[in-house]
Formats: structure tokens, sequence, C-alpha cells
């Protein structure tokens, strides 16, 4: 396993994360365990969930996941040789308070997952999501009492844009506030918008983004050659993409690689990436995806796959203006 630093903190992580969204509602608690030994084993450290992980669409229990993770870390005895990331914004119930980034809920969401995941503190809290209702001052002082109170250890972002970035670690830094480490977003070879923006805001600020659906929801982990030809409705889905993803597959079969394990290497291969994060739903797919870890990827090979799967252009405004 290689390891990093998470973003601009200090602690370090495997290259690796594990993700926990399908613990719970896909996969059911033996499998899970089996899953995170796996990891463990093969010397990932850095495991993330989140408090709406088991609910909707995922499942009808809220917290599922975050409360598999903590059964598991009290049986296993390892709660300290982990980093343990989780995430609040989403809905937790019906009361008008029981969302968004309040200092209310805030405080709220941190309580209820150390209670879920039997735990004394949160190494990396993020937000999941940016809330442009609440004001970043009562956002970030309820993150930085919770610091003081040993419940958090660092903040992180997601799916938070370019602007906010700036916006939160400026806030931060001019009132002594604590400062987002990392921005978890969606980023992979079929969907690079975050380099318009995200991708140099996080360089400037020392930051490590945080890849989640490192395979674009399956369209970049071999999908022509595992759906059935037969089903042409699948295939169909596809859309404008079909060709891409035949030049893709063909390159990968070209390398002697597994698709999966190409755009999961591809990923390691960006400066700004500290880990992307993997959801197996099986011990094998979490074992192939491992395997990108010894996959170099020449300047020429990285030219190619731009030139299958082009970026926005590089960054703004270059990108489309001049």
């Amino acid at each position: 396993m290689d390891y990093t630093r998470l973003g601009s903190a200090g602690a370090v992580v495997s290259r690796i994360a594990l993700g926990t969204m399908n613990f719970g509602p896909v996969i059911g608690r033996e499998e899970s365990y089996s899953i995170l030994d796996l990891a463990v084993e093969n010397g990932i450290n850095f495991i993330d969930s989140a408090d709406v992980y088991g609910g909707h669409p995922w499942g009808d229990q809220p917290g599922q996941s975050e409360e598999l993770l903590g059964e598991w870390m009290q049986a296993r005895s390892n709660r300290d040789s982990l980093v343990i990331a989780t995430k609040a914004y989403g809905p937790m119930g019906q009361g008008p308070n029981d969302r968004g980034l309040s200092a209310l809920h805030i405080r709220a969401a941190v309580d209820a997952s150390l209670r879920r995941l039997q735990t004394d503190r949160i190494d990396l809290f993020q937000m999941h999501h940016i809330d442009r209702a609440v004001p970043v001052d009562e956002v970030l002082d309820a993150f930085t009492t919770l610091q003081a109170q040993g419940k958090i250890i660092y903040l992180g972002s997601s799916n938070f844009a370019g602007w906010n970035i700036a916006q939160y670690r400026e806030h931060a830094s001019t009132r002594n506030q604590l400062p987002i480490v990392t921005e978890q977003s969606v980023y992979n070879l079929a969907q690079r918008l975050l380099e318009l923006e995200v991708v140099p805001a996080a360089q400037e600020y020392g930051m490590g983004v945080l890849p989640w659906s490192p395979l674009a929801s399956g369209q970049l982990g071999g999908v022509l050659r595992k759906t059935d030809r037969s089903r042409s409705q699948d295939l169909h889905r596809l859309g404008e993409r079909r060709t891409q993803i035949e030049k893709y597959e063909r390159f990968a079969e070209e390398l002697g690689v597994d698709p999966a394990v190409l755009a999961i290497s591809w990923l390691l291969h960006q400066p700004v990436v500290t880990a992307p994060i993997i959801g197996p739903r099986t011990a094998g797919q979490l074992t192939s995806a491992l395997k990108a870890l010894d996959l170099t990827i020449t300047a020429e090979q990285l030219q190619a796959l731009d030139e299958i799967w082009p970026g926005p252009g590089g960054q703004a405004p270059e990108a489309y203006a001049w």
C-alpha cells in the first residue's frame, strides 16, 4: 500500500480509501465485514462514510452504514489504526432542523455519528454539500468548537464549487477558524469538470481531492464487456458515450489491464488526488481496485487517455475564453 498526507493535514492515509455507501442496504453485515477485513489486510487505513448512508436512495435506514462500521471496529478493536471520515448535510429526519449545515444540525449530526460509530472522535468530518442558506461564519464556528471539544480532528468539504473552497478557506484564515483540508467530489475520466475551478482551488490551498464515483457509475469498469449484448436497452443507455467507451475498453485491452484498474490508476496519477474512494460490493471488486496501485501510466498513455476522454481544456477561463 502507498500512503500520503491527508490533503493539507498532517495525518497519513492510504492512497485508496474504502467507501461504505453500500454497507447495510446493498450488502449485508458478513460481506461488509469481509470487505473491511480485506481492506485492512491490504493496508487501507482510510474509511469513508456518511450519516445518510443506509437511507434513500440506498435503503430505508439512515445511519445504517455508520452503525455497521462502528460495530466492526468494536469487534476488531482497531479504531486507533484507522482514519475515519464521515459527512453530514442530508436529511436525517422529518424536522426542519434535521438537515443542512446550521450550527444546530451540525452539532447534533456529529454527536449522532459518534454514537453510531461508537468512537470518541471523527478524524475527518465533511460537509456533504454546500449550504448556501447558512452563513459561513456560523458553519465554521460550529466546527471550530467541535474540534476544541475533541469531537472532530479535521474538516473537509464535499460537492463544493471552486469559489466555495476559496470562500471557506479565506474565512477560516482571517477568523482563526478550522480550515477545510480536503474536497470530496465526483471526478473520473468521463467527468472532468473539476479541472475548471475545483482542482486549481484545491492546489492553491494545498488541499487533497477525494474522488467519488471513480468508475463513472460503472461506465469505466468494462461495461461493454460485461453487458449482455442481447439487452440492447442496457447499451442504449450509454448514449453518446458508447463510442468513447468502446475506444477506452479497446485501449485497456491493448495495455493488458482491466478498464476499472486503468480508471483508478489514472486518478492516482493526478497530483491533486489524495485517494480515490472505492465503494466495492464484493471482495473481488476491492482486490481488483488495489491493482491500480501497481500500474504506472506513461506520459504517452496519459495523452492517449486525454484523447479518448478529453477534459474541459484546462482551467477557467482559458478552457473557454483566452
